[in-house]
């Protein structure tokens, strides 16, 4: 028992987060991880979730945490923007794409927003971050500012319009990527304006 002990702890601190099933599948038993809950050592965030207590964690963790949990989704939108450090924007829930006939999650925590996307669009441009261990699909910059365009009605035209400005400007998206994405997602027409104004605005 000591050293499963041992090793779960390993393992929490080398990954981050983890699945009780993950756990599990390298020998770990699940009375094991009770224990260390009971002790205060480990800490269930959400059903079946588990980090350290003392982890250090990021800013970002709580996308790690969405990632654990929901395995097929893509950090999308809001939460995309804000990790890209193009938006002003706060958003309090983590928004994640999904597949068109994907299984709809359903969880108290993480706090998430679930968007679906056809499977084109879930599955173009999709970059990996490692955030406290895990690894974390996140949207990348010019493709977030076109899938806003494209869920305007829901986040808000103001909001796509300002993370547009923001990649831009701060050459976190290059605006022929915004063009492309834009064509083969077939928004090009409504985005069009938009992004000639922001060039004109840049000079």
């Amino acid at each position: 028992m000591p050293r499963q002990r041992e090793r779960a702890l390993t393992l929490l601190k080398e990954n981050g987060v983890m699945r009780l099933r993950e756990l599990t599948a390298v020998g770990i038993h699940a009375q094991t991880i009770s224990r260390l809950v009971k002790e205060g050592v480990v800490m269930q965030v959400a059903r079946g979730l588990y980090e350290l207590s003392d982890a250090d964690i990021s800013g970002s963790h709580t996308l790690a945490e969405v990632a654990k949990v929901i395995p097929g989704g893509v950090i999308c939108l809001l939460s995309a923007l804000e990790f890209h450090e193009i938006t002003l924007q706060l958003p309090s829930r983590v928004w994640v794409a999904i597949g068109h006939k994907a299984w709809r999650p359903r969880y108290s925590y993480p706090p998430i927003r679930v968007v679906r996307f056809g499977k084109k669009a879930h599955s173009m441009s999709i970059e990996r971050h490692f955030i406290d261990g895990v690894e974390v699909p996140i949207f990348s910059p010019a493709k977030t500012v076109v899938d806003c365009f494209r869920y305007r009605s829901t986040v808000g035209l103001d909001v796509a319009l300002e993370g547009m400005r923001m990649a831009v400007r701060r050459r976190k998206a290059h605006p022929n990527d915004i063009y492309q994405y834009a064509r083969e997602l077939r928004i090009w027409s409504i985005l069009r304006p938009y992004l000639e104004a922001t060039l004109a605005d840049e000079g």
